[in-house]
């Protein structure tokens, strides 16, 4: 699963001689920030991604990171290449601090692997549940119902927390966390336990089941539709919602600035874009943003 380590405390520190030389740099150029000494290659857009691991990437190009990578270049002229690797342990190790490619497309902020650009979405943990589960208008976790009920979980993930603070852990059905996505998926086992009644609730990270509703609807009877319900209720346990920007190496500090402009000036195309994988987008209030046309 691609949203694993997002409870690292952010402790990023910059070297003062690094960042003359970045001030140094852009007075030599007022055009545009010189990237020349961070990146490899300054015409081609190098980008790591996992090989398997719809909704965002995969080696087809199929995934919203892919799209968002090709809007990207785009936008800056250049070319793109990827670099690929399971996101398991060592993916940043060996992908973007072994300089094979130059950012991460989406890395959650408070994750002091990388340097995070500004977020260009935020999002939740959700709840997805047949509509036929007898779990109208729940929206937390505290929700007497939910006991009795299978619930799906990936194991390790902030919401197990949460399971436990209520007395949950009898109820779940654990799915492991730490898998190699170009053999196996933890997400799309749990699915269609969920789709054949082995389980009754599936809790997931908010990209990764609201794709996974979207595709699945046209397959469903309305009587077993699914409901998806973002977990931002909780008053206990760790937080469900979490910003996601794009990660660069903690030197790149002009090419993290030249990623902060695409951001802001692209934020309702990338919108867009997310909401067509189905990817719920939520405000720093926690109310739902509908993407604009």
């Amino acid at each position: 699963m691609k949203i694993v380590s997002i409870t690292h405390a952010a402790a990023i520190a910059l070297c003062a001689g690094f960042c003359l030389l970045t001030r140094t740099a852009f007075a030599q150029n007022e055009a545009g920030p010189d990237l020349s000494i961070e990146l490899v290659d300054p015409k081609v857009l190098r980008v790591c991604a996992d090989p398997r691991n719809l909704p965002f990437s995969n080696e087809a190009g199929e995934g919203f990171e892919n799209k968002l990578a090709e809007m990207l270049a785009q936008k800056l002229g250049k070319s793109l290449a990827y670099t690929y690797y399971p996101s398991a342990t060592g993916f940043i190790r060996n992908t973007l601090n072994a300089h094979k490619c130059d950012v991460v497309m989406g890395y959650p902020q408070g994750d002091d692997f990388v340097q995070p650009t500004n977020p260009y979405y935020r999002t939740a943990y959700i709840l997805v549940a047949r509509k036929d589960a007898g779990l109208a208008g729940l929206d937390s976790l505290e929700d007497p119902r939910l006991r009795g009920k299978k619930i799906g979980i990936i194991a390790g993930t902030p919401p197990a927390t949460n399971l436990a603070v209520n007395g949950l852990l009898p109820s779940i059905h654990s799915y492991p966390l730490v898998i190699d996505t170009r053999f196996d998926s933890s997400t799309d086992k749990m699915f269609q336990d969920l789709q054949t009644g082995n389980i009754d609730i599936a809790i997931l990270w908010g990209p990764i089941g609201g794709y996974f509703v979207k595709n699945a609807k046209s397959d469903l009877n309305a009587k077993s539709d699914l409901a998806v319900i973002p977990l931002v209720q909780e008053k206990s346990g760790p937080r469900m919602a979490y910003r996601i920007g794009m990660g660069v190496r903690h030197s790149d500090q002009n090419w993290k600035r030249e990623l902060n402009r695409f951001i802001a000036e692209n934020q309702n195309a990338i919108n867009r874009l997310l909401a067509n994988y189905g990817v719920p987008l939520l405000d720093e209030q926690d109310k739902p943003i509908r993407a604009e046309p």
